[in-house]
């Protein structure tokens, strides 16, 4: 089933085709969209009003606050050691890895493509580059761009008003921002 009923669905969820996707374990929040053939691990939890556009892939440990974006084709990764066999040259299991969490916070959004690697925190109103592998936090309302990500200027506003715009990194500096 694409939609287990293990699933915690808000209110008002748009899951555009729920045929095309893959939901089991997780909580989505209330008038959140969910684009075709995104997968949602258990125990990942998205907020209110969020967006994931398709092909994206959401894990075990990733927390989506409430107004997040995440474009086409996110990546999110749990595992800072990723192995396909355990010590013994068995198939790993849930026992043999560790967890490691991942949050986004409000109003962030992700670009296409993006990958987010685990263990790190984006903040309020931060923007991902399209493209961008994401190995360290990101400060609130930050635009970090490219691989890995780095910090290239600031979102001006709040991600609630449309922002005021991208200050570049050297304008900001030049600003003594």
């Amino acid at each position: 089933m694409p939609v287990s009923d293990s699933v915690a669905l808000g209110q008002r969820v748009t899951i555009l085709h729920p045929a095309l996707v893959n939901l089991y374990g997780c909580r989505i929040g209330d008038d959140c969209r969910i684009g075709t053939f995104v997968e949602v691990q258990k125990n990942a939890v998205i907020g209110a009003r969020c967006k994931v556009s398709s092909h994206s892939f959401i894990c075990e440990g990733v927390t989506l606050e409430d107004e997040v974006f995440v474009g086409h084709g996110v990546m999110f990764t749990n595992d800072r050691l990723p192995r396909a066999t355990n010590a013994q040259g068995g198939l790993q299991s849930e026992a043999d890895w560790c967890l490691t969490t991942t949050r986004v916070c409000r109003g962030a959004s992700i670009g296409s493509n993006a990958t987010i690697v685990c263990g790190v925190t984006i903040g309020e109103g931060a923007l991902v580059g399209a493209g961008a592998v994401v190995t360290h936090d990101v400060p609130p309302f930050a635009v970090v761009a490219g691989v890995p990500a780095r910090v290239i200027g600031r979102v001006g506003g709040t991600p609630h008003n449309g922002g005021a715009g991208i200050e570049s990194a050297q304008s900001a500096a030049a600003a003594g921002a």
